[in-house]
């Protein structure tokens, strides 16, 4: 430590920083992003690299001497963003809080200056540590100098700039005035890259020894070599960084300037406040709510910790609250191929108040994937891998799985035993694949990010590097990509090890990270304990459940829609009068335009005519041929989607498909089906609905449909309190035979089918945001008559429109807009000076609380209808969630009790200031359950 120097390339990283975080801003829509990494960066360096000599070097303002020298240097890069300009003077000043000496030297880039440091560091006899992500400074590499790179974990030493670049270090130069730097705008040599600039100097030893030999090499390569000459020069006088730099009006000596300081502790208590650091601000504040609460106890409910609706899966859940552990200096993550060694790790996790679990499997498909290994952590930093199932050439003896898990039983069912994972809902389908049910889930570090921070990404790669500022090894550098993609089970183990349980250590680090943001905040815990963690657990019955599929009758469905396809496409060529590709823009656009002389809609981003759905269908209200091409696309693509391709989804040992739903997708809260996409099936044309007469109840049961009755204008009415439509829906009305009786000033007895029509579009178009435009074009009418329509309605549910003003400001002025439940919707463009990205936001501001609530809804019904069924021990089974609908497949004897029983639960799941309201069909297949 005494002897260490460490330098943080400060303009390298603030760019970084903010690239990897451009969309985090605090309550007051500020953007925070590269402050946030920056200050990760700086205290894990301290924690990592402990130096007594530290200095943090940004570039100064203005231009500098290579300016001079060469006007077009760095001309193409754009200017600042304005969000990261913003952050600048912030991270200076949370820089010196933290105690690390600032530089910034007129003239000279920040490399110049770490490189005339690096230089007189070793003339002190000290070493010193560059931490940046910057290829140029590899050049000062030797053996007092070494790069770190905090964002990929990559330590460059002498060996190391030699392996990762073909060259070592004091050929770097050579070897990127070769190349050229196109960030800097510096030319190289024209088509000549890495392969190529090692190639040479490997041979000709230096840029001068390749210089002094141009004219025997031969190709284009050689011309454009010789072409180069006169410039490489003074390319290589760019590309050198500076040693020699007048440092003396910045600094006396590195002893007496560069001095680490200790942390200004106030000084960032008030920079963290100030800028919304919650977690960070509880650890100086001396509050350690930042620890692993459980969640019951921290939500301040008698709530179980997450499956204790249901009876048997995580209701006894340890109530311990384990201290957050130090991030760790080094990792220790090793291989467990003996008993021994696997007692020992099953005697740790035993203790332990909260243990990583993850599965390697065979492939990604939850059914039918085996396992091949499981990773265990409870104490970041140290962990092991279990390998139990890699079969390459040569692979050491390994515990067999069947071992392994009998001896791990215990402990994975147990539910007083706390697990976290990442996403467990698929490892939970692993461990059932043999036979064993995974109970004790207290924490799932991909629920916690979506709670609070739905907005972004949730993997763990996006996570680690944000959170933790670390680059975790990927699935791709293991397993490769594309064709040449092998199997886990074909890694080898040592590789397999560093992996996998780095899968488990940077998991639990990530708990521990992000629940401080979600702990202690009475909304979001409700979000998370309430809602998202038992719905984890739902979603896995229901996919486990299944849905059973009658193949013979897609099989005769996908040949109707043949010969109709047939049909049309016949019909298609005798209105063009000639045969044509029906799938070809271009073909297409020649009939519609050139020989058809149909009119032009709108052309592409090139230029041309476009051919798109939305053409299609404005040309088709007047125009035979395009009303035949657009049935026959959404006939096409019923077939190729559906009667085609599920029959192949089928499973062969259940003889059901079974679709994954992605909790963690949609900013709003909804569910997301693949695999297939049970939600996407069109039930607005005949074809459509018959598909869904292909999914079927099982011998001796029957289909229930539950869904709930107009619930987002239930909700509308509920967050507004408008006292119109609160009475309407408080006295059972048609919602939309009431609001047209508003807009027309008439009594509902007198409102025509159209008027209602009218009401309904109305009713669903503002909720969406809805313009009179839009209106206008939906009625078919004059826009001055939408836009009275829309005035009328405001006038008569003045609640309404208070609302939507309302909620622009508010989202506006934090960012985000809530659920009824608490759960934040999150809204990037909501200050945009973009027109048209900014009033989308708008939009989505108005409807977002509705849309999000009602996901909240149908997530509390799964929760309450699956705790009623098992505390029953029914046989009842759901099987599909699809929008604000429950399906269940019902044994005949259980009928009339599930068909009494459903809407009473889903109607009771919450209280709003008017009724919910939840409809119930029956029928063998799920079309007559409607």
């Amino acid at each position: 430590m005494q002897k260490t120097l460490l330098l943080v390339d400060g303009s390298s990283y603030l760019y970084r920083a903010f690239h990897a975080l451009p969309d985090l801003r605090n309550p007051q829509g500020e953007p925070t992003g590269a402050i946030y990494g920056m200050i990760n960066m700086l205290r894990r360096l301290r924690t990592d690299y402990p130096a007594a000599y530290i200095a943090c070097v940004f570039d100064a303002k203005g231009k500098t001497f290579r300016d001079d020298l060469y006007p077009e240097y760095k001309a193409q890069r754009a200017s600042m963003p304005e969000d990261l300009a913003k952050q600048v003077e912030p991270i200076h000043e949370a820089v010196r809080h933290m105690g690390w000496p600032i530089l910034m030297v007129e003239g000279v880039e920040a490399d110049d200056v770490i490189g005339t440091l690096a230089v007189e560091a070793a003339k002190q006899g000290l070493n010193t540590i560059v931490s940046t992500g910057d290829k140029d400074l590899a050049q000062l590499v030797n053996d007092k100098v070494m790069l770190i790179n905090t964002m990929s974990n990559e330590k460059l030493d002498e060996p190391g700039v030699l392996a990762k670049f073909g060259v070592p270090p004091n050929r770097i130069i050579d070897y990127l005035t070769l190349i050229g730097d196109t960030v800097d705008n510096v030319p190289g040599v024209s088509k000549v890259g890495p392969k190529t600039a090692v190639k040479w100097l490997t041979q000709y030893d230096s840029l001068d020894g390749v210089i002094a030999n141009a004219a025997k090499i031969t190709g284009a390569v050689g011309e454009n070599l010789r072409q180069a000459l006169d410039w490489l020069p003074q390319g290589r006088v760019l590309i050198t960084v500076k040693t020699d730099c007048d440092l003396s009006a910045h600094m006396k000596s590195i002893t007496e300037t560069l001095v680490s300081n200790p942390e200004d502790k106030q000084g960032m208590i008030d920079f963290y406040t100030r800028y919304g650091f919650k977690t960070w601000l509880r650890e100086l504040s001396g509050n350690p709510t930042a620890n692993a609460t459980p969640l019951a106890s921290a939500a301040g409910t008698n709530a179980p910790a997450q499956g204790g609706l249901f009876g048997d899966d995580n209701s006894n859940v340890s109530a311990s609250t384990p201290q957050i552990p130090a991030p760790p200096a080094e990792t220790r993550y090793e291989a467990i191929l003996t008993e021994e060694a696997l007692d020992a790790w099953i005697e740790k996790i035993s203790k332990a108040t909260l243990t990583s679990v993850d599965t390697e499997t065979t492939s990604l498909e939850p059914m039918t994937a085996q396992m091949v290994g499981i990773s265990l952590c409870c104490e970041p930093g140290i962990a092991a891998y279990i390998p139990v199932a890699h079969s390459y050439q040569d692979a050491p003896e390994q515990l067999s799985r069947e071992l392994v898990l009998s001896k791990l039983k215990s402990w994975l069912e147990d539910p007083s035993k706390p697990k976290v994972g990442q996403n467990l809902k698929y490892d939970s389908h692993i461990f059932q694949n043999h036979g064993v049910r995974l109970q004790g889930i207290l924490h799932d570090t991909l629920l916690e990010s979506y709670v609070f921070e739905s907005h972004k990404s949730h993997d763990m790669d996006s996570l680690a590097l944000r959170h933790l500022a670390h680059k975790t090894i990927s699935f791709a550098e293991v397993c490769g990509k594309g064709a040449s993609q092998i199997g886990f089970d074909q890694v080898d183990i040592e590789r397999a090890t560093a992996y996998a349980a780095e899968d488990a250590d940077i998991t639990l680090q990530l708990h521990y990270a992000m629940w401080p943001q979600i702990d202690g905040d009475e909304k979001l815990m409700r979000i998370y304990n309430e809602i998202e963690l038992p719905t984890s657990v739902v979603l896995q019955k229901i996919e486990r459940n299944g849905v059973l599929v009658d193949k013979d009758r897609l099989a005769k469905q996908s040949h109707e829609l043949g010969i109709r396809l047939l049909e049309l496409e016949q019909s298609a060529y005798e209105q063009a009068g000639q045969p044509f590709n029906l799938n070809s823009p271009k073909q297409l656009g020649e009939i519609f335009f050139e020989k058809l002389q149909l009119p032009v809609v709108k052309k592409t981003p090139s230029g041309a005519p476009s051919t798109d759905e939305e053409v299609l269908q404005k040309l088709a209200e007047d125009y035979p041929l395009p009303k035949v091409l657009l049935e026959y696309r959404g006939l096409a693509k019923l077939k190729s989607t559906y009667t085609d391709k599920l029959p192949k989804m089928v499973n062969s040992d259940t003889g059901r498909v079974h679709t994954n739903y992605a909790q963690a997708v949609a900013v709003t809260g909804r569910l997301a089906s693949n695999d297939p996409n049970l939600q996407n099936i069109p039930v607005r044309s005949a074809e459509g609905r018959r598909i869904r007469e292909a999914f079927v109840a099982g011998p001796g049961n029957i289909i229930i449909s539950a869904d709930y009755s107009q619930i987002e204008l239930r909700i509308m009415a509920h967050i507004s309190g408008d006292a119109s439509l609160l009475r309407a829906f408080e006295q059972g009305e048609d919602i939309h035979r009431a609001t047209a009786a508003e807009i027309f000033g008439i009594a509902t007895t007198e409102v025509s089918s159209e008027q209602r029509r009218y009401a309904k579009v109305i009713n669903f178009g503002l909720i969406y945001g809805m313009s009179a435009f839009g209106l206008a074009g939906n009625l078919g009418i004059e826009r001055s008559a939408a836009q009275s329509y829309i005035d009328k309605y405001f006038m008569r549910y003045p609640g309404v429109a208070q609302y939507m003003a309302d909620t622009r400001t508010q989202a506006k002025a934090q960012g985000y807009v809530e659920t009824v439940f608490g759960r934040r919707l999150w809204l990037a463009e909501i200050n945009s000076p973009n027109g048209p990205r900014r009033q989308g936001a708008e939009r989505a501001a108005i409807n977002a609380p509705m849309q999000g609530t009602a996901a909240d809804l149908i997530k509390l019904a799964m929760i309450a209808v699956q705790g009623w069924l098992e505390s029953t021990q029914m046989q009842t089974r759901m099987i599909m969630q699809v929008h604000d609908e429950l399906v269940l497949e019902v044994p005949e004897a259980e009928l009339e009790l599930v068909k009494q029983k459903l809407p009473e639960l889903m109607a009771n799941v919450a209280q709003l200031k008017v009724p919910l309201l939840a409809e119930v069909g029956i029928g063998k297949n799920w079309e007559e359950a409607h």
